[in-house]
């Protein structure tokens, strides 16, 4: 599908007095010049009453793959229900499969483990159990915060390795794993390797974007994505036919046929509201996402000509910025720094009207709810420290270059 430019009044203007407060994101910067296209798009759905998957769904579905570069692209409800049903479509869970030849079908997947990192949002985890598998912690690389593939291939050879059916690497921040030796792991291990790409939509690993790098991918579409809806949507991609007829059915209940349930599936579909925005909101994400990559350009430029970036990849007096992988393409759904005193740096900054995140401030292993998986404290050293250390700034396609100055002025002033 053809991109669009922003509409010309979402370009940010630069120059002129600081705005206070400055955002962490400003969702109304981006919904002003849509508005008339959004709400023509939600008219089509009330008037052709499809509100459950549909015309709308499907039209997205289709220029989404398109865009992606994937054989297939199936919207379901939400980031965490993509997670689940990649795994579930890539026949990691211990999930009856339709019967065949009068054979009243089989459990598959049962004793499966699947290799993660403990650096993510809960879902990454929580959707593994949900799927009836073990989840195997292996820690990130201190530059990338993304899943280490030497710690994965350690993992592997060891105590824990065995029963491992899977390999999830999480697309941190925007930001694309080390596909081609995940990608490898899977060949010669017979992996699946299914992409946790919930922040990552447009990212790519040399040329080939995220979502078309494993067996199948989930992304999120939560309202604060780089392409969001209007609620909680998500979406399952894949090349493969058998996974994706797999998705189908176990987003609609694990109906093949209407109300013959062949499996155990689970009511995880798009409805047709969320399908029309992303429709529209597609159009434009290639342009918005430029914008980031000029956004973190310049906050690089920004934080060293103030004296403030250091090689790292650990903080000592100043920040440590992100950057891009040589061969990769950064969506920059976040832009992360780590530093020491962060806390202190987040109240400093809050008492000056100055949003920021921390993504991620407890490790998956030091959860309370995850505490049978019988991980503890320094199990994964490099994920305890990022947790201590890392604060996103805000970046959003809006951004105003002064705002941004401001964020910077506001750093050095705290490291001074």
């Amino acid at each position: 599908m053809k991109d669009t430019a922003i509409p010309k009044r979402d370009l940010p203007k630069g120059g002129g007095t600081a705005r206070t407060p400055v955002p962490m994101l400003d969702l109304k910067r981006q919904y002003e010049p849509l508005r008339a296209e959004l709400m023509e798009a939600l008219g089509r759905v009330l008037e052709t009453q499809q509100f459950i998957l549909g015309e709308q769904v499907e039209a997205f579905e289709r220029a989404a793959a398109e865009q992606l570069g994937v054989k297939h692209a199936l919207g379901c409800s939400s980031g965490t229900d993509a997670l689940w049903l990649a795994l579930a479509g890539a026949g990691i869970p211990p999930q009856r499969r339709g019967p065949v030849a009068g054979d009243p079908g089989e459990l598959s997947g049962q004793g499966a483990a699947v290799v993660t990192t403990p650096f993510s949002f809960f879902a990454s985890v929580s959707a593994i159990l949900r799927a009836g598998a073990t989840p195997v912690l292996a820690d990130i690389d201190p530059v990338t915060f993304n899943l280490s593939a030497a710690a994965v291939e350690a993992v592997l050879d060891g105590e824990r390795g065995a029963g491992v059916k899977a390999i999830l690497p999480v697309h941190l921040y925007g930001n694309c794993c080390e596909m081609g030796i995940f990608s490898r792991l899977g060949r010669e291990r017979g992996l699946a390797i299914i992409e946790d790409a919930a922040q990552a939509w447009g990212a790519e690993w040399h040329g080939v974007k995220a979502g078309g790098l494993g067996d199948a991918a989930a992304f999120s579409f939560y309202p604060t994505k780089n392409l969001s809806a209007a609620g909680d949507a998500g979406m399952v991609t894949t090349n493969r036919d058998d996974v994706a007829e797999q998705v189908k059915v176990l987003r609609n209940q694990g109906m093949r046929r209407r109300y013959h349930h062949d499996e155990l599936g689970w009511n995880a579909r798009m409805d047709g509201f969320q399908g029309a925005v992303l429709s529209v909101k597609l159009k434009y994400i290639s342009a918005w996402n430029d914008r980031r990559c000029e956004l973190a350009a310049r906050y690089g430029r920004m934080f060293s000509r103030a004296g403030l970036a250091e090689n790292g990849p650990y903080p000592a007096h100043g920040v440590v910025t992100p950057h891009e992988v040589p061969g990769t393409k950064h969506a920059w759904h976040q832009y992360v720094i780590r530093v020491a005193r962060r806390d202190a740096l987040r109240e400093f900054l809050t008492a000056r009207g100055i949003g920021s995140e921390i993504f991620y401030p407890v490790p998956l292993h030091r959860q309370e709810a995850l505490k049978e998986l019988g991980y503890g404290e320094g199990d994964f050293p490099e994920a305890e420290r990022a947790a201590r250390e890392v604060l996103a700034l805000p970046i959003f396609p809006e951004l105003h270059e002064d705002e941004q100055n401001a964020v910077v002025k506001a750093i050095a002033e705290f490291l001074s």
